[in-house]
């Protein structure tokens, strides 16, 4: 199917832009899932907004960093490497679990979980995973069409791979895993069940990359995560979520930069600027919890020349609209599932975070 038209605001937003869009061009670059996937479809213009978005703006203020929504491009983010059937094959193996961290995941079970057919995994010799505590690490075969991500990723002395999580799956495919497929049960991680984000989404999920930033056009939802997700509450595309505020926002939904709002007020580079049209155009989706409000952009170490320097900044960009000038945009059903442990034990203390 092709691609459903922008919205008008969107299509003299990015003729406005001071790059160059490269939609439904034969050189724009990928992106991942279906045109008809929920991730790549702009927010219509009679989109409903939700009626409790004034509580939720006043309790993103609440944030204790004083911080607006932020940028993850240096760490705490996800690098993606392309490989081909010339890329070396590494079993990955199982991250079995300490002592300490049945108490902090509140479990039994010996170790994380792979999803199914995740076993033998394409990783360049160069890739490297997110330098902190999360270690995602994601790589895409545009030829065969196929995904892996992980969650922990880390390679032993002896040279074997090892991850918490790990799923593959379709690059051109809906993008959305079923709750009823994961299996998970109600107060239990969903990380034992293979997806790395929390809400159970594919980690490439709304995803900044870095060729369509260049190019001028993102041209999909962009990943967010928050401090104040709900507990045990999520919609669509989430199909299981993390959060532990009670009356929070719930995992999954759709977060929206007023379309109207003049950019041209804050101190945006070019790239940034595109960051912001996107999030005009297509929204945010919150897919994790934080400690703080980042959106994610693409990993760049491990990619010689490649870098976000001087281009999107965690701080001094996007940080600088305030909350008010975003809105959430009403779901569907809500589920009433999801992880408990942080009823035990506070999620800070998990020692996979640091």
């Amino acid at each position: 199917m092709k691609n459903p038209a922008l919205p008008g605001f969107c299509a003299v937003a990015l003729i406005l832009s001071s790059m160059p869009a490269q939609a439904d061009t034969p050189n724009a670059p990928r992106r991942f899932f279906s045109d008809d996937s929920f991730w790549n479809q702009p927010i219509a213009a009679n989109a409903e907004v939700d009626p409790r978005t004034n509580r939720w703006v006043r309790l993103l203020e609440t944030e204790p960093s004083h911080e607006n929504w932020l940028i993850n491009c240096e760490q705490w983010t996800i690098p993606v490497y392309e490989v081909d059937a010339s890329t070396p094959l590494v079993k990955v193996g199982l991250h079995y679990l300490s002592p300490d961290e049945k108490r902090i995941w509140h479990t039994t079970k010996e170790h994380f979980g792979h999803g199914p057919g995740f076993d033998m995994v394409p990783i360049p010799v160069q890739a490297t995973p997110d330098p902190k505590g999360d270690a995602h690490l994601a790589a895409v075969d545009w030829g065969r069409g196929l995904v892996w991500d992980m969650w922990s990723l880390q390679k032993d002395p002896d040279g074997t791979w090892k991850s918490a999580t790990g799923m593959v799956y379709s690059a051109d495919g809906p993008g959305v895993f079923r709750t009823e497929d994961l299996g998970v049960p109600d107060g239990e991680s969903v990380h034992f069940h293979g997806p790395s984000r929390a809400a159970g989404v594919p980690a490439v999920a709304g995803l900044i990359l870095y060729d369509e930033v260049m190019a001028g056009e993102i041209r999909h939802r962009i990943a967010a995560a928050s401090r104040f997700c709900a507990y045990k509450e999520f919609v669509f595309p989430a199909a299981w979520t993390d959060g532990f505020t009670e009356g929070g926002i719930p995992e999954g939904t759709v977060i929206q930069l007023d379309p109207s709002l003049d950019l041209s007020k804050f101190p945006l580079t070019a790239e940034e600027r595109v960051v912001c049209i996107a999030l005009q155009c297509y929204g945010m989706v919150l897919v994790d919890i934080a400690e703080g409000q980042p959106v994610y952009a693409e990993g760049l170490w491990g990619h010689p020349g490649r870098s976000w320097k001087g281009r999107l900044r965690s701080t001094g960009g996007l940080s600088t609209i305030p909350y008010r000038d975003f809105r959430m945009l009403k779901a569907g059903p809500v589920t009433q599932k999801g992880d408990g442990r942080s009823k035990f034990v506070p999620v800070w203390d998990d020692p996979k975070t640091r």
